[in-house]
């Protein structure tokens, strides 16, 4: 066990060790210019954002347009749909009426009726 509390504690001073080194060499590397790369990354997640927000704005509005327009598309529907058993309805009472004259049979029964009792 005294091992491994050995070998723990040599991993931790080499982890920082080792962080403090690539710090470093991002110093070396980038030197002064740091500070500007940063400004300029932020400058640009900024901007992200803000057009992320846009387009969730626009997805919303266009999502909300196209509930009404199917909302109304349906209401459409259904009025043109009524109108057609309305019509549909009054030609089938139409042709009803042509093969079958109601006034003329009943009238016709109603003489052969008299015919009959004569």
């Amino acid at each position: 066990m005294a091992k491994e509390d050995k070998n723990q504690e040599n991993i931790a001073p080499n982890a920082v060790d080792a962080s403090s080194k690539i710090d470093a060499i991002k110093q070396l590397i980038f030197g002064e210019n740091m500070q500007a790369y940063d400004s300029e990354f932020e400058t640009l997640k900024q901007d992200i954002l803000k057009k992320k927000e846009e387009l969730e704005q626009l997805i919303d509005e266009v999502k909300t347009e196209l509930l009404q327009n199917i909302d109304n598309l349906s209401t459409d529907v259904n009025i043109r749909i009524t109108e057609l058993e309305a019509s549909l309805e009054e030609k089938t009472d139409a042709l009803d009426e042509k093969k079958v004259d109601r006034k003329l049979l009943g009238e016709l029964f109603t003489k052969l009726g008299e015919k009959i009792s004569q």
